[in-house]
């Protein structure tokens, strides 16, 4: 309970060790604000920690790493919850509310590769690891000789199993590896350009409940403006496209030097054949309507095709973003 000058606040968190890295980031943030808080870390293993054996578009796809840490907000058991912004679906629950997003950290994808080839040197036939449908999708349009597998856990876990034969090379987030001190393991930064990062890639963001006026205040004073504007317009572009639900879209926004907002959206089809991209810019206050504005555009330049495709297919191996 908050009352009188001191108070405690419990956060929840993923109970992995790059979850508490960045939950200890947010409070970090949190305490230069206001000293005489008190953080109780509550730990939450959600589905996507629990089932490790299946791809992730077999056990719900986007939001199986939020669904256990909303549902504490919901019964009290924390009162703001920190996320990867990229695992938290477009469409908020009802009472909840993203109430602070910064901090965003490389949002690029990169290869991970022990023999320090890049993509294009792999050899013919090279398995590359990864869990993301949107990755796969977009560099299968690069090269069809590529063997794209699934892999699941952690990111130590899943550098221990390149280290031991699993796959040749891998797939992953910068901001990731980056945060954990491991980039001296990244053999390519690919281009925003040719595989586009998920939304909200990068960044944290920090939910609580949007009754609690006391949390609301005090995380929305570690919001920055600029993150927010980008994440607004990448969130739109997705939900306009259907809330990304084992869809391999992605989008990234950022400011100009001008000071316009400017996204960059793709989608593309699982096997990469057909793959959408386009580029929109706007002034930062219509961050919305731009992600709007750029999904329909490319839905009228065919890419809706690809999307009710994708509808239709069952789960691929290689699980959503």
């Amino acid at each position: 309970m908050l009352s009188g000058k001191r108070s405690t606040l419990r956060v929840g968190t993923r109970e992995s060790v790059l979850a508490r890295l960045q939950t200890d980031m947010a409070l970090a943030a949190l305490r230069q604000l206001n000293a005489n808080i008190e953080f109780e870390i509550v730990a939450i293993k959600t589905s996507g920690d629990k089932v490790l054996n299946k791809p992730l578009s077999e056990i719900g796809g986007r939001g199986v790493f939020v669904k256990e840490l909303e549902e504490a907000l919901y019964e009290g058991a924390v009162d703001l919850v920190v996320h990867s912004l990229k695992d938290l679906p477009t469409e908020m629950p009802n009472d909840l509310v993203l109430a602070a997003t910064f901090g965003r950290e490389d949002p690029r994808d990169v290869l991970v590769c022990n023999t320090g080839a890049t993509f294009a040197q792999l050899p013919p036939l090279s398995r590359v690891a990864t869990s993301s449908r949107r990755r796969a999708a977009q560099l299968l349009a690069l090269r069809q000789d590529i063997e794209f597998v699934d892999i699941r856990g952690n990111i130590q876990t899943r550098l221990k199993k390149h280290d031991e034969g699993h796959c040749d090379a891998m797939v992953l987030a910068a901001a990731g590896l980056i945060r954990l001190g491991q980039e001296t393991r990244i053999s390519e930064f690919f281009d925003p350009l040719i595989c586009t990062p998920a939304v909200g890639q990068g960044v944290l963001g920090v939910e609580c409940r949007s009754q609690d006026a006391f949390v609301l205040a005090l995380l929305q004073r570690i919001d920055q403006p600029g993150v927010r504007a980008a994440i607004t317009a990448e969130r739109a572009f997705l939900n306009k496209l259907g809330g990304g639900c084992s869809v391999p879209v992605g989008a990234l926004a950022h400011l100009r030097p001008d000071g316009m907002l400017e996204i960059a959206g793709t989608v593309a089809s699982l096997d990469g054949q057909r793959v959408f991209r386009k580029t929109m810019s706007a002034p930062v206050a219509a961050a919305e309507s731009l992600g709007e504005t750029l999904a329909q555009a490319m839905l009228l330049d065919g890419a809706g095709a690809v999307l009710s495709e994708l509808l239709a297919c069952p789960a691929a191996t290689v699980s959503p973003p």
